[in-house]
């Protein structure tokens, strides 16, 4: 039986890479020997982590379901995974893209 979802509100989601030295010649995500933590911030609550294999939707979609509410606003990277969030019924997800701004000094 599904647990039903039990956060709501504003929700910080992100993955994180930790291990080993830069390999020459791979970058970023392809690097070889990485652990791979998933994580989940209620503003001014609780915090989920977990390691995971990989970050595909098939991976972290069910852990995001499991503990995250529909009507719940849900910041993110523009890291393609989260692409799907609103395909799967949550309404309001707002990315942050790295690589313009780390962070509007606000809300995101």
């Amino acid at each position: 039986m599904k647990q039903i979802a039990f956060w709501a509100g504003e929700i910080e989601v992100n993955e994180s890479y930790f291990g080993t030295k830069r390999v020459k010649g791979l970058r970023g995500r392809v690097e070889r020997g990485k652990t791979i933590f998933f994580g989940m911030l209620k503003r001014d609550g609780k915090v989920y982590t977990q390691v995971v294999r990989y970050c595909s939707v098939a991976e972290l979609l069910p852990k995001i379901e499991d503990k995250i509410s529909k009507e719940s606003v849900i910041y993110t990277d523009s890291f393609k995974t989260y692409d799907c969030l609103v395909d799967y019924g949550y309404k309001q997800h707002y990315r942050t893209k790295h690589s313009e701004e780390f962070a509007d000094g606000g809300t995101i």
